[in-house]
């Protein structure tokens, strides 16, 4: 299934560009849900205020065009977050949409998993943080946490990224009964390659899908250049912790070298994936600056 993957970067990329002002420093790293035909992008948007991040909302009726929302709709505000609030994933179980972030806390775990929840993908309530460093393999920081939508064997299951070692975290698993309260495995489910674009580092991108072939989820890693870039892991829904497969180049090559537009790394950072008119459309943060857009047809 995956070697069948072939995004194509979307001609008119990027889709959503910085404010001049309140955006200085990027708007990127999106996470996307569609909701009665309406694509909700929610971004990370980093100014020159020494925030690392607070999080916008922008909407689109195409998927393409987006108008944003003058204000954020996560901002700092607890010690968990004071520094920023970072790189948005979504999620729809039930009624309720479940919005995970990570909290920069400046102090002892700068980087923990926190969670806002909605019925109407507008209004938000903070529910803390969910995961924080607890084993050795991820006593540094723990991020970009990532929720099944459905249960797997009676329990909700999340990947996410911990490192023991700054910037070289793999990916590990967490199980609840509630969405609120998380326990983790205490090994990792998946490492970096050696020899392979993921050499020295791996973290969960979009929001798992649950697919007849098991549970399929975008991840990005990088090597020794600590440059970004996607490809894509099947999970066993039997075992969430068990991989059927997994990619051994990355699934995508955009357009334009966005690092050397903006100077900087051309980072490929994969945050947002939905199924709309036969597509995956799948939503990215390029070279830390911009969201852009790359589209794939859905194969069995």
């Amino acid at each position: 299934m995956i070697a069948s993957l072939k995004f194509k970067d979307y001609q008119k990329n990027p889709i959503i560009l910085p404010k001049k002002d309140s955006e200085a420093k990027g708007a990127y790293n999106p996470a996307v849900i569609i909701e009665d035909e309406i694509f909700y992008l929610f971004y990370r948007s980093v100014g020159l205020n020494g925030l690392t991040g607070r999080i916008y909302l922008a909407k689109s009726s195409n998927g393409v065009n987006f108008t944003k929302s003058l204000k954020p709709v996560i901002y700092p505000y607890y010690n968990y977050e004071k520094y920023g609030c970072e790189d948005p994933r979504i999620v729809k179980i039930n009624d309720t949409f479940y919005l995970t972030y990570v909290g920069n806390s400046g102090k002892y775990c700068v980087g923990n998993i926190c969670l806002a929840t909605s019925r109407d993908l507008l209004h938000w309530e903070k529910r803390g943080t969910i995961l924080k460093p607890r084993e050795k393999w991820d006593k540094g920081q723990v991020k970009a946490g990532v929720i099944v939508p459905e249960k797997i064997n009676g329990k909700y299951v999340m990947y996410f990224s911990g490192e023991e070692k700054p910037w070289k975290p793999s990916i590990g698993i967490a199980f609840s009964v509630d969405l609120i309260n998380w326990e983790e495995e205490k090994k990792p489910v998946l490492l970096p390659r050696e020899g392979y674009f993921d050499s020295k580092a791996i973290e969960p991108g979009t929001n798992p899908v649950v697919i007849e072939k098991g549970i399929f989820m975008i991840y990005n890693g990088w090597a020794e250049d600590n440059i970004y870039k996607p490809t894509g892991v099947l999970f066993s829904k039997d075992n969430p912790s068990k991989v059927i497969e997994r990619g051994d180049k990355p699934i995508l090559k955009p357009l334009r070298n966005w690092g050397n537009v903006f100077n900087c790394k051309n980072h490929i950072v994969a945050e947002g994936l939905v199924k709309y008119n036969n597509y995956w459309w799948l939503y990215y943060g390029a070279a830390d600056k911009v969201v852009c857009l790359a589209r794939c047809k859905v194969t069995k």
